[in-house]
């Protein structure tokens, strides 16, 4: 069978300790998943978790230099812990979850404010707000087979040297155990799949210029560079 384009790279993940590589299929991200976050957001308390997507296109594997991206003013950082699921499954249990897990890494859901927030006023999707050209830069992934499945580590970020956000995984409201359950519940979740699982307060604007450090305890650092915009 011949294809009528060329086919692309899938895009993927270096893993730590290997030459392989973590294909990657989907990427799903949980919206005010932590008190505090909710609160600066306009949240209050331990409401039904909702998600969103963004695209496997967005994925910026390893971090760098990426470009302000256009058709804004209010670029976001939000450091996350991501997900990467190894097995696939339906209506997983959360005491089954972790079975379900590969490994973790450190990521960015970058987001268009601005944009985000018209999709908000108008009740239209986020999609112009978190579904942009490299919107999802992340980390080398860290087997669970090595480290286990964290529940507490801290997880900050600095911005040009000075600490933005500075919390602990602990402090999520709905677990990566539950945030599987749930999610199981709509979707058949795939090997490869990820789960960007919530950013801590202190989410503010990155401008061209800006070096940001995102990092996890156990899961190493993602250092990103924002360029001018063109």
């Amino acid at each position: 069978m011949s294809h009528i384009i060329p086919l692309w790279d899938p895009v993927s993940l270096a893993v730590s300790g290997s030459n392989d590589r973590f294909p990657v299929r989907r990427v799903f991200c949980v919206g005010r998943n932590y008190a505090d976050h909710q609160k600066e957001m306009g949240g209050t308390g331990r409401e039904q978790p909702f998600f969103f997507a963004k695209a496997a296109h967005d994925v910026v594997p390893g971090g760098g230099d990426i470009p302000y991206p256009p058709k804004t003013a209010n670029y976001h950082w939000e450091t996350e812990m991501v997900v990467a699921i190894g097995k696939g499954g339906a209506r997983i249990a959360a005491e089954n979850a972790n079975a379900h897990v590969w490994g973790y890494t450190v990521g960015l859901d970058m987001t268009r404010r601005d944009l985000q927030q018209v999709g908000k006023d108008k009740g239209q999707p986020w999609t112009f707000g978190k579904d942009f050209d490299q919107a999802a830069p992340m980390g080398t992934l860290v087997p669970a087979a090595k480290i286990g499945h964290p529940s507490k580590a801290r997880i900050w970020l600095q911005v040009n040297g000075q600490v933005k956000q500075d919390a602990n995984i602990e402090q999520m409201i709905w677990s990566v155990p539950e945030q599987i359950a749930f999610l199981s519940q709509h979707y058949t979740l795939e090997a490869g799949d990820l789960i960007m699982t919530g950013t801590p307060a202190g989410v503010g604007a990155a401008k061209p210029g800006d070096e940001l450090i995102a990092a996890i305890d156990g899961l190493g650092e993602l250092r990103v560079r924002i360029l001018p915009i063109v």
